[in-house]
């Protein structure tokens, strides 16, 4: 019999947004300063909020906004240097998982639940963050590399907020094999931004600066699944 044959399948999934709710606050401003400097970043926001008034009144204003820091902080940077800034970056804010959600990552695991980061910050350092965590994916926004080995940027794909991060999810439990139909999911976010990615769980938590609300924790059932009633 092969090693996947004798291996258990998982008994559960849980999905983290990463900003807000494994950590207190935003990794993306932090990450951009480190690559380009405060002053690039600073020059980019201000930019970005010289928009028109109307322009700040759209839905897709987040998007926006950090498409322009994206291009103007990251554009012509080579992505060697970007992903060895990523790596370091990574470490440091898997650092800055609150103890109370490193815990409950940490029960899932130990529940034999498979786990995922759904963010809409950048795939570049939350891979180094996920695998010193521990946590077996990362579903996260992306950016483009030209040919010339330099990041354009611009985003691969859209931003991972909303009902992009549900869609991420899904696509990621269809390629591990997961159901949710069978599978129980957990779901912890912070956010409007998360709305639909804990719409798609069975057991939906929202969580406030790192720290899950106290007495709403699910209790794992025995078998790593929601307890029952």
């Amino acid at each position: 019999m092969s090693e996947a044959a004798e291996r258990p399948g998982p008994s559960g999934l849980a999905a983290f947004d990463f900003d807000g709710t494994l950590t207190r606050g935003d990794s993306l401003i932090g990450f951009l300063r480190r690559v380009a400097g405060t002053q690039a970043v600073a020059a980019a926001l201000a930019s970005a909020y010289r928009l028109a008034p109307a322009a700040r009144r759209d839905p897709a204003f987040r998007d926006t906004v950090k498409a322009l820091l994206i291009q103007r902080t990251l554009g012509g940077q080579p992505l060697d240097q970007v992903q060895a800034q990523a790596e370091r970056y990574g470490a440091l804010v898997a650092a800055r998982v609150t103890p109370a959600m490193r815990s409950l990552l940490d029960r899932h695991h130990q529940a034999g639940h498979l786990s995922i980061i759904v963010s809409a910050s950048l795939e570049l350092y939350l891979n180094t963050a996920a695998e010193l965590l521990g946590v077996d994916g990362v579903a996260a926004t992306r950016l483009e590399v030209g040919d010339d080995g330099r990041l354009t940027g611009r985003l691969d794909g859209p931003n991972c907020r909303g009902a992009e991060k549900a869609r991420r999810l899904a696509q990621w439990m269809q390629e591990c094999g997961v159901d949710p139909a069978f599978i129980p999911v957990w779901a912890y976010g912070n956010s409007s931004g998360d709305r639909e990615l804990l719409a798609l769980a069975r057991v939906a938590t929202r969580v406030r600066r790192g720290r899950p609300p106290v007495g709403t924790l699910p209790v794992l059932a025995p078998d790593g699944g929601p307890p029952p009633g």
